[in-house]
């Protein structure tokens, strides 16, 4: 009897040890801009009204956020197929949005990171101009502009047309040069100016610059309105958020996956966009814009 109450006992501490590892909070990752946090918040309050306990872990780097999810520190993430491709696996062969998700996928799989339901958003690179004078000049296109700079640069040498870059693509291996190339794009040091990356919105917004480097899906874009020009060459790789989750995390725990598939399908550049700006521009909360947009979908 002595030694049925031990094993009884010891059956008891391992079923509660079991059910405490189970029961522990999943650790959220998300870097430190406005998408990330809003991401963040959405994931935590659904996943929570779902019955899963997070834990968010925000402003974490990109490169820290990987090595953690290798090292089984934290759980999941929301990351973006172009700095998988590009910066984890160091692939540097331009692909379709599909081809860089499907390649993505497969190569995380060794690392035991699972790939779900990538969203319809695409926080890439663009040039963008003010929608006003984009339409009256009839610039749709990279290749448009670039057109019209280098009529400007052959008819009207004091006229100067002006790029607004951050200061990270202007040196970047992948960035300006190569797209120069690309484009057949020829500029002057004197044309191009230099800035936090920030800055180019208000830059545009207030014609300081003509055009300008933005990232697709940020706020300002819609809020300044400006018009992002297609990138008719391809030369931008795409970058499209997903929910990626360590392989083990996603057995342990049932309808976690239909969960965040559920979240990554109701993303989109433009619903994306109009949340971020009403954190840029309006002011409001991550918190605060999550919580609206989905009691909207009928989530909470």
């Amino acid at each position: 009897m002595k030694h049925l109450s031990r094993w009884l006992g010891a059956l008891a501490f391992a079923a509660l040890f079991c059910a405490s590892a189970h029961a522990r909070p999943l650790i959220l990752a998300t870097k430190g801009f406005t998408e990330q946090h809003i991401l963040s918040a959405m994931t935590v309050q659904y996943l929570q009204k779902k019955g899963f306990q997070v834990e968010p872990r925000t402003n974490i780097a990109a490169v820290i956020s990987r090595n953690a999810m290798v090292n089984k520190q934290i759980d999941m993430t929301w990351e973006y197929t172009g700095t998988s491709l590009i910066i984890y696996n160091h692939i540097d062969k331009r692909m379709s949005e599909k081809e860089s998700y499907e390649t993505v996928k497969r190569l995380d799989a060794k690392h035991g990171l699972v790939w779900l339901q990538p969203a319809a958003m695409n926080n890439t690179y663009a040039f963008a101009m003010q929608r006003k004078r984009a339409e009256a000049e009839n610039i749709n296109t990279v290749s448009e502009m670039v057109a019209k700079i280098e009529h400007i640069r052959q008819t009207d040498a004091k006229n100067n047309w002006l790029l607004g870059l951050d200061l990270e693509f202007s040196g970047r291996s992948d960035g300006m040069k190569p797209l120069q190339k690309a484009y057949n794009l020829q500029l002057d040091r004197a044309q191009i100016r230099q800035m936090d990356p920030g800055l180019v919105y208000n830059a545009l917004r207030d014609g300081f610059v003509d055009a300008g480097l933005v990232y697709t899906t940020d706020g300002r874009v819609k809020g300044f309105d400006l018009k992002v020009l297609e990138d008719d060459k391809g030369f931008f790789p795409g970058y499209q958020a997903t929910p990626v989750v360590r392989e083990e995390i996603l057995q342990a725990n049932p309808g976690l996956a239909d969960a965040l598939n559920t979240l990554s399908g109701l993303l989109s550049n433009d619903v994306i966009s109009t949340l971020n700006a009403k954190v840029d521009i309006d002011h409001q909360s991550p918190q605060k814009v999550a919580n609206d947009f989905l009691r909207e979908k009928g989530l909470l």
